[in-house]
């Protein structure tokens, strides 16, 4: 009853957010909705017992993508009123082509089979060891290239993006670390001989 419980309040919550993505006005408050259907998407990958996809999710997608997805739109000055002003002429070709796609899902699932002889195959031997540790032992020994291929791959895309953040653009006043480091006393002040009497 708890399992059913928390069940449809994830979904009604994860529904919400994914409504709030898209119709939100303020790109900020999307990308705020975005992590908060990230989480509840979570929640259910814990009911089914899948804790390891429930933590990439948060890991990954929340930690990395989502936050990344709001420094991008507080830090760039991108006009989405004017973004909006051509997207309503489209609405019309996005409902049919989502009309489209709904009908190839329902026809997918609704004639899927299993072959008989995969049905019996199909469920894995009970074992003791949890599927986090499973997936760890089958990443880090079988895929352990692969692995560490994907990590380069990310490692090039985190360059890029940070090349990308500290562009040099015209017109921003920057802070440089070596001329005031290098400053010396007679640069910043100097002594003036005042005759007295005569003023400043």
């Amino acid at each position: 009853m708890l399992e059913t419980i928390a069940f449809y309040l994830f979904s009604a919550i994860l529904t919400f957010s994914a409504v709030m993505v898209i119709s939100a006005r303020n790109p900020v408050h999307s990308v705020l909705f975005l992590i908060l259907a990230f989480f509840n998407a979570a929640g259910l990958f814990v009911l089914l017992g899948a804790e390891f996809l429930a933590m990439i999710l948060v890991i990954v997608y929340v930690g990395a993508v989502a936050v990344l997805f709001l420094f991008v739109v507080m830090m760039l000055d991108v006009s989405f009123a004017d973004l909006r002003k051509g997207a309503m002429k489209h609405v019309a070709l996005g409902i049919v082509l989502g009309g489209i796609l709904l009908t190839e899902l329902i026809a997918l699932y609704s004639t899927w089979q299993f072959a008989p002889d995969q049905v019996a195959h199909s469920a894995a031997p009970v074992t003791d060891v949890e599927n986090t540790k499973a997936i760890g032992e089958i990443l880090y020994t079988q895929y352990g290239f692969v692995f560490q291929v994907s990590g380069l791959v990310l490692l090039v895309a985190m360059i890029g993006a940070i090349v990308l953040t500290h562009r040099r653009r015209p017109g921003v006043r920057s802070q440089k670390v070596g001329d005031q480091v290098g400053r010396k006393p007679a640069d910043a002040m100097s002594v003036q001989s005042i005759t007295p009497g005569a003023g400043a």
